[in-house]
């Protein structure tokens, strides 16, 4: 019916209704067989079973679980949702055509033992020697058992053949997929490393690759944050933590590198990283959950976050004040002091909960991510494509629509509609923490003037404009504000509390908590 007034082009419609129809599917999988209800997610302490119970990750994507690839099998054994334990393959790789990187101190041997232990490490260096191949030739990769069998043993069979590409047999250790699908948490032995690798299924505007060319400077990125931000006293005092990616993998296929000069998922079908885990940041008292967790209703149409509120007994705005200040206080900071921007949606933040409230929060998905606006700083080599040219006029919606829109307007409407507290009583609460930043900041005073969040609009960047223009590459990452759809303006919700307004005194609604 409206597929004129979207614009969607005829070869990419029925792609689109693919995806549509894949995102009923998971949605309707989610009601039905969603076994803990959200008054037994607050009280969990198994950060996987809150992982895996999730209704809603990315709500501004209309199409935001095409996971086109998947049949209805493959979509039982590796949805997040879907809870399925599985073995990952591990592989050996020639060094002629893979790359393996690190942050300082982590070599590849260390890597291996770490994440497989010495036995496993020498049985796979004797399967190599006994079809007479030299196990200091080759890497040791670990592959998605998808990407394994529907993509690397076709794709890249002359490898196989070749020997370049030996499989060495099943992890014993069992994975579970997160919410971004393409990460694996060890629930074998929750204290290793996530495992991310490539996963060529078409999902939210990408295929679901990694390119061997970003994971050889995937590590070199996160330490150069990681030690950008380790002296920061503000955010030592708020407790913003990193999860750095720490090794990456990388394997290129020379035929289609040959074949196709421009950007392409068919070169990134073959990578690996490997990510700390959150689990010994806790102290004792303190549980994971993701902030998607915010935004998730049960099955019976009950919201987790007035439960959470309502469970801390603290009044509402106590609680947002609260965390407000371990989440939006260092991504602003982050914004004015460091000219450094996350993409800090529900999916990508781990809240650290002390009696069900957010104390701090753990950053993950660094180095595709994350960019500086200053085009002036000097950065080594391989961090150097952190650096985005935005316009001045745009840089803004790193908060305005990664934050207020893609976020806090989902949260504010549960907050709303379960009566736990107002319009008003949320923004305030936002605007609060900005202008208590502001005035301890007053050495910022000028960027605050010139990248003004009080402003009365804000430029409007249409997400599913990208996905619907192009639905397997919506962005070029090396230059995503060259592909924004910037339609039209959005009323600021903060502006009422601008500084400088000769607005009405603030209302002073009561502090509801249930």
């Amino acid at each position: 019916d409206f597929k004129q007034a979207l614009g969607l082009k005829p070869e990419q419609l029925p792609i689109y209704l693919d995806e549509i129809c894949s995102t009923l599917y998971s949605s309707a999988y989610k009601q039905l067989n969603t076994t803990h209800g959200s008054h037994e997610l607050i009280h969990e302490t198994d950060f996987q079973v809150i992982e895996t119970s999730m209704t809603e990750g990315h709500p501004a994507f209309v199409a935001n679980n095409g996971r086109l690839g998947f049949d209805g099998s493959d979509y039982r054994a590796y949805a997040p949702e879907a809870a399925s334990p599985f073995q990952i393959v591990w592989l050996a790789v020639h060094r002629d055509q893979a790359a393996f990187h690190s942050v300082p101190g982590l070599s590849h041997e260390q890597l291996l033992v770490e994440e497989l232990g010495q036995a496993t490490v020498d049985r796979y260096r004797q399967q190599l020697r006994d079809q007479g191949l030299d196990p200091a030739h080759y890497l040791v990769v670990p592959a998605h058992p998808w990407q394994w069998a529907h993509k690397l043993s076709v794709a890249f069979a002359p490898y196989v053949a070749q020997r370049r590409i030996v499989v060495l047999g099943l992890s014993e250790d069992r994975y579970l997929a997160q919410q971004s699908i393409r990460t694996m948490f060890n629930v074998s032995a929750p204290h290793k490393r996530y495992v991310k690798t490539s996963l060529s299924i078409l999902n939210m505007g990408f295929m679901r690759g990694l390119s061997p060319y970003y994971m050889s400077g995937t590590p070199a990125i996160n330490q150069w944050i990681s030690e950008l931000l380790a002296p920061d006293a503000e955010l030592q005092a708020t407790g913003f933590t990193l999860l750095r990616e720490v090794a990456s993998m990388g394997f290129r296929h020379h035929y289609y590198e040959a074949a196709i000069e421009t950007d392409t998922p068919y070169k990134k079908m073959f990578s690996a990283l490997w990510r700390e885990n959150p689990l010994p940041l806790l102290k004792p008292g303190e549980r994971l959950m993701t902030m998607a967790s915010l935004l998730h209703t049960d099955r019976d149409g009950q919201a987790l976050l007035p439960a959470l509120i309502e469970a801390s007994g603290l009044p509402a705005r106590t609680w947002l004040k609260r965390y407000l200040q371990a989440y939006l206080t260092p991504l602003v900071h982050c914004f004015y002091a460091h000219d450094l921007v996350f993409m800090p949606h529900g999916e990508n933040l781990i809240l650290v909960m002390q009696d069900h409230v957010p104390v701090r929060v753990i950053m993950k998905d660094i180095a595709e991510e994350a960019a500086i606006f200053n085009t002036q700083v000097q950065l080594p080599d391989a961090v150097r494509r952190l650096v985005m040219d935005f316009p001045e006029d745009l840089k803004t919606l790193a908060v305005f629509i990664d934050i207020f829109d893609g976020f806090f307007r989902y949260m504010n409407q549960i907050l709303v509609e379960s009566g736990t507290c107002t319009e008003a009583d949320f923004w305030g609460e936002v605007a609060d923490n900005i202008r208590r930043y502001q005035d301890e900041h007053p050495q910022q005073r000028d960027k605050h003037a010139r990248y003004d969040l009080f402003a009365p609009t804000f430029r409007q960047s249409c997400l599913n404009r990208l996905q619907m223009g192009n639905n397997t590459q919506m962005i070029n990452l090396a230059d995503p504000a060259a592909n924004l759809k910037i339609v039209g303006t959005l009323d600021n919700p903060l502006a009422p509390w601008a500084p400088s307004a000769k607005a009405a005194p603030r209302p002073l609604a009561s502090e509801v908590a249930s």
